[in-house]
Order: C-alpha cells, then structure tokens, then sequence
C-alpha cells in the first residue's frame, strides 16, 4: 500500500460518527433566565439605554425629552410622523449626514448579547442606522429570544437583501487605548421595549 493510500485510509477510519444526535441548544432557552431583564441588563453594559414603553406615545414623550427636535430626525415607522420625517427612504445616502436621530424598528432582540435583528426592508436605507448621530431601535418585548442559537434558527431560512445584528453604540479603543463611542457609528442607542 502507498504511502498517500495509507494516510487516506487512515483519515477513512478516523471519521467522527455523523449519525450522533446534535445537542439540544433549546436548554439555554428562557426557563433559564429571565430574557427581559437580561436584555436590558447587557444592553446597559454595553453602552445601550433600555427604555420600557407601552405604546409608541411613549417614545415620542422619551424622544421630545431627550433630544433636541430642531436637529433632523428620521423614521420609518408612520406613528413617529409627529417627530420625525418620513419621506428621506429615497434621498441620497450622502444627503444623511446631518442626521441628528434616526428611529426604526427591529424584527426581534437577543438577551444574550442585546442584539436585535433589522433588514433592509424596516432600514429604509442601509446606511440610515450607521450614519446617524444617535440611534433609537424599537422592538416588541415579546420579540426577545434568549440566545444567539435561538436568533441563528429564526432568520435561518429567511430571504433578504441585507440584514445585520445590531447591539450598542459604535465603539473602539483602538486610538491610543482609549474608548471612543462614535467612530464607526452611532454614538449612542437607545432601545424602546415596546409592550
């Protein structure tokens, strides 16, 4: 037998065995932990700002405290009409770079990680959510899952164009070992957990 003969055969009869059941991820699930208070709780480690609301008046109360609505403001979502412009979804990307806030919502969170899921279809523009100064993400607190294997199966067989987790401000310690929120991104998130 030949040398490479002799290494093949040897790689043959080292193969794992692939009818082994896979492990069960669903034990990471939300009898574990409770997912709310997880999500907010690492999503305020990270730099992020939880925000309960019942309803969307409540984030336009939030919003009318917290920043100033002579800057631009930018949404998809047709209840902010109040707030925020609508009509910027065909703009120019370039022409966004003076906007101040822009609020969208996300499909679903992750509490292990404060991520939440958004595609192109509730973006508006893809560069909307990175451009912007500051950025307000809405997502239903029922649509918060546990673990990232839970997120993974849940956009699995989805079709889209463009779609990115996205979880706290921008950051980076790069320059001089110093943290700087910002530089490639928005510099700060804050995220309404809408009943």
């Amino acid at each position: 037998m030949s040398s490479k003969a002799e290494i093949l055969n040897k790689i043959k009869q080292s193969q794992p065995n692939l009818a082994a059941e896979l492990p069960d991820l669903n034990v990471l699930g939300s009898d574990q932990f409770d997912v709310l208070e997880m999500y907010k709780t690492v999503l305020r480690n990270i730099g992020g700002n939880p925000i309960e609301v019942a309803d969307y008046s409540e984030a336009i109360a939030y919003i009318k405290n917290n920043y100033p609505l002579e800057k631009r403001i930018i949404t998809t979502i047709p209840e902010l009409s109040e707030i925020a412009v609508l009509d910027w979804t065909n703009d120019d990307p370039h022409s966004l770079k003076d906007v101040e806030l822009t609020i969208i919502n996300a499909h679903f969170g992750v509490a292990e990680n404060s991520a939440l899921w958004v595609t192109d279809d509730i973006l508006g523009q893809r560069v909307a959510p990175f451009i912007t100064q500051y950025l307000a993400i809405i997502v239903n607190k029922k649509d918060i899952i546990p673990t990232m294997h839970q997120a993974y199966d849940r956009i699995g067989n989805q079709e889209y164009g463009f779609g990115t987790f996205i979880a706290g401000p921008s950051k980076t310690a790069d320059i001089e070992q110093s943290l700087v929120l910002g530089a490639h991104g928005a510099r700060g998130l804050t995220v309404f957990l809408k009943d």
